[in-house]
């Protein structure tokens, strides 16, 4: 093929502009990197900024000089926005609120931070309550125990929900009449009777949080601990109000009072002097409903027992016939028992025993039915089942008059 000079100057031409569109292409890449790379660089110097101004502030903070610990005594509705605080030094002041803090947050008996030249609160403090006092048996979601639940009881029930139920969902009738809501109820009886089941089922009925407190565990080594943790149990009651707080095991901390007692004795009696403090009610106690439990109320001491502390005290009795055949029903309910039960041969074989009892009989009676390889529990295991139950309360030599 035969090139001619017009040819070549072509091919040189289109050579020409190839090889500038691409150096052109080229440029326009490297560009398009450039610009990625300031973004990264853009986005990577705000970042380090924001990390500096973080340090800055840290730093500051530490030059900060340090501040007070204090407690509100008293907010002033004199439209100053001042409040009375106790330093740690045990001085009183009136001073004013950092305009950080919203005076309607402000409260009697508050942690705060005070600034140590001019005594100004800077911040309010979390709660202080102890992590013993935190780690209770607090049931914020509603216990599943009903009225329904608890056989033979139905005078008991309805003073209890008269004296803690009624004020906490119906207030509004206490007013009408003129009269102050009861402030607590003494739950006393036999061991298994239902105290607590009945504390339990009153708080289901009301969406309250139920406190359960042990007796015991308020009774502590060191001066005043246990009646610090007394406050603080009342304390914690008013954060989750509604709430029943309820104190088992009273007696533990409320034995009767005597004069040759020991250094041990003396702070129980610490403890008490402070429950009876909390319970007559110095602060109101709003939605905090107040339940005691105990075995032994012969040796309550007097003053925890006067109205205006308890003013309804309730007594848990023994089940008798009717209300021991309502107990083996509510228990086998969710049992799968043959359908020929007789209820009445139950009741007269467990005279004298309570509630825990018949459901300690349901459980081995069910014992013996897994040992059997039976899929259902027969009549005969709960006979067996009561005998064996019998044999181990006379061989505890139990003195409270079950099955004796």
């Amino acid at each position: 093929m035969h090139v001619t000079p017009d040819d070549r100057k072509e091919g040189g031409i289109y050579s020409t502009k190839k090889a500038q569109l691409n150096y052109i292409l080229s440029l326009e890449r490297k560009i398009r990197e450039i610009e990625t790379e300031k973004e990264f660089l853009k986005t990577e110097t705000t970042r380090l900024e924001r990390n500096i101004r973080s340090l800055i502030s840290e730093i500051n903070a530490f030059k900060e000089p340090p501040l007070i610990l204090g407690t509100i005594i008293d907010v002033l509705d004199d439209g100053t926005e001042r409040v009375i605080v106790k330093s740690s030094n045990g001085s009183d002041y009136v001073v004013r609120a950092s305009r950080k803090i919203l005076n309607q947050n402000l409260r009697p008996g508050m942690s705060v931070a005070l600034n140590q030249h001019t005594f100004a609160v800077m911040d309010i403090l979390p709660s202080s309550i102890d992590p013993f006092i935190k780690n209770l048996e607090v049931i914020e979601s509603i216990p599943d125990v009903t009225y329904e639940d608890i056989g033979g009881l139905d005078d008991v029930i309805q003073e209890v929900r008269e004296t803690v139920e009624l004020p906490l969902i119906r207030p509004e009738l206490f007013e009408k009449i003129g009269i102050d809501p009861p402030k607590g109820i003494l739950l006393h009886g036999p061991p298994g009777t239902g105290k607590t089941l009945v504390a339990k089922a009153v708080a289901h009925h009301t969406n309250a949080t139920f406190i359960r407190v042990i007796g015991s565990e308020l009774v502590q080594k060191y001066i005043g601990e246990g009646a610090r943790y007394v406050r603080e149990v009342f304390e914690l009651a008013r954060q989750k109000a509604p709430a029943i707080l309820f104190i088992d095991e009273l007696d533990a901390i409320g034995a009767y009072r005597m004069e040759d007692s020991t250094s041990g004795d003396r702070e129980v009696h610490r403890t008490l002097m402070q429950l009876l403090s909390e319970l007559d009610g110095f602060d109101n106690r709003g939605d905090v409903k107040f339940i005691g439990a105990t075995n032994r109320i012969d040796i309550l001491d007097p003053a925890l027992l006067r109205p205006g502390r308890f003013d309804r005290i309730v007594e848990f009795p023994l089940p008798d016939e009717v209300a021991r055949e309502q107990i083996f029903k509510i228990h086998m309910r969710k049992l799968n028992v043959e359908s020929k039960i007789d209820y009445k041969k139950l009741v007269k074989m467990t005279e004298g025993a309570t509630g825990a009892d018949i459901k300690a009989i349901c459980i081995e009676a069910g014992m013996f039915a897994i040992r059997r390889g039976d899929s259902s529990i027969k009549f005969d295991d709960f006979i067996r089942s009561i005998e064996k139950i019998t044999k181990k309360k006379k061989q505890g030599k139990i003195v409270s008059g079950i099955f004796l």
